[in-house]
């Protein structure tokens, strides 16, 4: 017989969201005009242009990658976002980032956007890079001096 829809939640100890503690490093972000959809909140699919901005921001920043021109690229293989409330423009944010998980060519980043100064984000997520020779297209192993500051 199938479940009926008044069946108790069974997940035992959901997970918790992140706080703002959970996070290394933090970014500010410039919210624009343009990020607000019709609905006056930040469109869900910008999320990921912030994840990608924090993401880049800290390998050039702490990796020293400059990503026109070294031979190795982060490639994203996989994201997710959960959404906890609403911000929009001109709403101050920054971008929390964190390593979930540090593989020989891969990293898996958690990220929290977070309204500036508020302890619970807005929303947050994962973001996976493989790191990538650019010329021959295949995976590599993390450069070292990107490798250190991601284990950082």
């Amino acid at each position: 017989m199938p479940p009926s829809d008044s069946s108790p939640n069974t997940t035992p100890n959901p997970k918790p969201h992140p706080t703002r503690a959970d996070y290394r490093v933090f970014y500010p972000i410039t919210t624009r005009w343009s990020d607000n959809d019709i609905y006056g909140h930040i469109n869900n699919v910008v999320y990921y242009s912030y994840f990608d901005t924090v993401a880049n921001n800290y390998l050039m920043e702490a990796g020293g990658m400059q990503i026109p021109d070294d031979p190795v690229v982060g490639y994203v293989v996989n994201s997710g976002c959960d959404y906890l409330s609403s911000i929009s423009h001109p709403d101050p944010i920054e971008g929390g980032l964190k390593v979930d998980r540090l593989g020989n060519s891969s990293v898996q980043y958690g990220i929290g956007i977070f309204r500036e100064g508020e302890e619970q984000p807005a929303a947050y997520g994962h973001f996976v890079h493989v790191f990538v020779d650019r010329a021959a297209n295949k995976s590599v192993p993390i450069p070292a001096p990107i490798r250190a500051a991601l284990a950082k």
